[in-house]
């Protein structure tokens, strides 16, 4: 089972000072959900940060060892029996942080949690995971980016 976790305090400190900064307030304004979802270059830059922190980073609602969706837990099984490197890994909770949470979706363009990425792509969430893995392409994928633990006997 995967069981690296990290949640840097640097991405929760850009994250809750940049929302802040963004959102109009004042007499007579109104925050539209078009506004609310503007992603801050702080955001951004601290999302782009956690996306290169390991070649495979999940963002998802709990943690590896107890997730706090179905969706979450199935990503992390999918990623367990694909043979992912637990040292090539990390995962981030966004139920941490409210601006992770609602900053992923709009900088992956995808509504959706948990979301994958590897090598700093975005692949996709539990749905396209799961086609993935049962199609053989997620095996494929990873083991050509050098994620996967080697079998034994294997040179890494």
């Amino acid at each position: 089972m995967l069981t690296r976790s990290v949640i840097p305090s640097a991405f929760r400190a850009a994250a809750r000072a940049s929302t802040r900064a963004t959102r109009p307030s004042g007499p007579g304004r109104f925050v539209t959900p078009f506004q609310a979802r503007f992603l801050s270059n702080e955001v951004r830059t601290a999302i782009d940060k956690a996306v290169a922190s390991a070649p495979v980073v999940l963002f998802m609602k709990g943690t590896p060892e107890t997730p706090q969706c179905g969706f979450s837990r199935a990503s992390i099984q999918i990623l367990g029996m694909q043979g992912v490197d637990p040292d090539k890994f990390t995962a981030f909770n966004v139920l941490e942080d409210q601006d992770l949470r609602s900053g992923i979706k709009e900088y992956s363009e995808w509504p959706t949690i948990p979301q994958l990425y590897v090598d700093k792509e975005f692949i996709g969430g539990c749905d396209i995971l799961m086609t993935m893995h049962q199609d053989g392409s997620l095996a494929k994928m990873l083991e050509e980016k050098g994620v996967v633990v080697p079998a034994e006997g294997e040179q890494p």
